[in-house]
């Protein structure tokens, strides 16, 4: 079973996706003229520069504010692929994963603004007169595709599940028996009821302790990897060469900065850092599509900036300070690059003890659950485009939702994460799609032109 899905996996991430993330990206790129690094002054001011101003303004009654809805989106990016996912790419890809992480991460906002700024200029409301909003309604009403919509949604379906619930769960429930001996059949009924008294709350709720978790889960984790590498400086230099000259080594070439032949080469480098960077931002799913989708400010270019703002913090700071920690560490204490997901809690406490240990399990334990509940709200967006609503509907996606994070803590997933690839995959496709057919609408802000509504916006293309 096992060697059927990592042979499945290759098909899938094979070269042909590859191409299809990155030409996205790079078109993008070059039609916006590289707006993700001549814009960067702009894109930093309309977003980690406007927070403070933001949250001084009046949020009515559930109404989301702009830095939850941040928040919310960074929660469903930074999870537990930004340690574990991290630790397996450089297990599989050896330092030069991370060259090509970075690589696909710069190309990837621009694929972030695009899909974000289509889904709000596409977005409609529901019955209820919530929005509806991603790649699934994109295609319907954008460009004419509903079957293409119904193969997203039932991906997202699926990736929420997998993805968003098992994989988060079941690394949760690692982090907490490695760290404090808990057993897993109670980290399961914990979570279940924890995440399930948030998400019944509904989506100002969801938004709301994604507000709280992410920024002290962040300063907890980027603070402990700090200590690391103030320990570890004299290696950074050394790893620094050592990501570059690998990220182009013929297969084989590669060593191990422990010592002894790697067999990394080029080709795995790419593709497990191609991969789990897309994993870690998921720039090119369709998911921060549906996450923006909720934001009061629907002006569809601020809301794009944000997507590219999250996909450099995502990746650029937090998935690098990871390889940084891992490859530091391995070098000064001269442990080997192996042992995948276990890779990144050993870095931490050959450096700092128990200290380290109990850090970087907790930060685990926050990001996952902050995952676990943003992915639900973009699970249940999904299936309720697939059966049309209805309460039924969202009790049972509900029901569905919380049992697949249970099994995922008390089951170890041996393949979980070349399955969680393997779905990633097969969901971008249509979105990647869309995001191709309709790159004509898309604008791009600059600072003389005003910035119009997600109504004018839908004006303008005849929506």
């Amino acid at each position: 079973m096992a060697n059927w899905i990592h042979q499945l996996h290759q098909i899938v991430w094979g070269p042909w996706l590859l191409i299809l993330f990155l030409g996205t990206g790079l078109y993008l790129t070059v039609r916006s003229g590289g707006f993700q690094i001549r814009g960067i002054g702009l894109w930093m001011k309309h977003t980690a520069g406007s927070l403070l101003v933001r949250e001084k303004a009046t949020i009515g009654a559930g109404k989301i504010s702009q830095i939850q809805t941040a928040c919310t989106a960074l929660a469903a990016t930074i999870g537990t692929g930004n340690i574990v996912g991290v630790a397996t790419a450089l297990t599989a890809g050896g330092p030069g994963a991370v060259f090509w992480m970075w690589v696909s991460a710069m190309i990837g906002m621009m694929t972030a603004y695009g899909e974000t700024w289509l889904g709000i200029c596409h977005r409609v409301q529901n019955q209820e007169g919530k929005w509806l909003c991603g790649p699934m309604v994109t295609l319907k009403k954008g460009a004419g595709l509903p079957f293409l919509a119904g193969v997203y949604g039932l991906f997202c379906v699926l990736a929420s599940l997998g993805m968003g619930s098992m994989v988060q769960a079941n690394s949760l429930a690692e982090a907490a028996e490695f760290a404090w001996g808990i057993p897993r059949w109670s980290c399961g009924i914990i979570l279940v009821l924890l995440a399930g008294i948030v998400i019944k709350g509904g989506t100002k709720r969801i938004a709301g302790t994604a507000g709280r978790l992410i920024p002290w889960s962040a300063a907890i984790y980027l603070t402990a990897s700090l200590a690391v590498l103030c320990l570890c400086w004299r290696q950074i230099p050394v790893v620094l060469g050592q990501i570059i000259s690998a990220a182009f080594c013929p297969e084989g070439a590669a060593r191990n900065l422990a010592g002894g032949a790697a067999g990394w080469g080029m080709k795995t480098a790419v593709q497990y850092g191609v991969a789990r960077g897309v994993f870690s931002n998921e720039a090119g799913l369709g998911s921060l599509a549906i996450l923006h989708g909720t934001a009061e400010d629907g002006r569809p270019e601020i809301q794009g900036m944000w997507a590219i703002f999250e996909v450099f913090f995502d990746t650029i700071l937090v998935c690098s300070v990871t390889a940084l920690v891992i490859l530091c560490a391995a070098a000064q204490k001269g442990f080997p690059l192996e042992n995948g997901a276990a890779l990144a809690v050993q870095s931490f406490s050959e450096c700092l003890g128990k200290l380290g240990e109990y850090t970087v399990a907790l930060s685990m334990m926050l990001f996952a659950f902050a995952t676990i509940i943003a992915w639900y709200y973009m699970g249940r967006q999904a299936a309720e485009y697939m059966v049309g609503g209805g309460k039924w509907a969202s009790v049972c996606y509900l029901i569905a939702y919380l049992s697949a994070s249970f099994l995922g803590c008390i089951v170890r997933l041996e393949t979980v994460w070349e399955l969680a690839d393997i779905v990633n995959g097969l969901m971008a496709i249509p979105n990647l799609a869309a995001i191709l057919l309709l790159a004509d609408q898309i604008h791009y802000p600059t600072e003389k032109k005003r910035i119009q509504s997600g109504s004018e916006k839908r004006k303008a293309i005849g929506r």
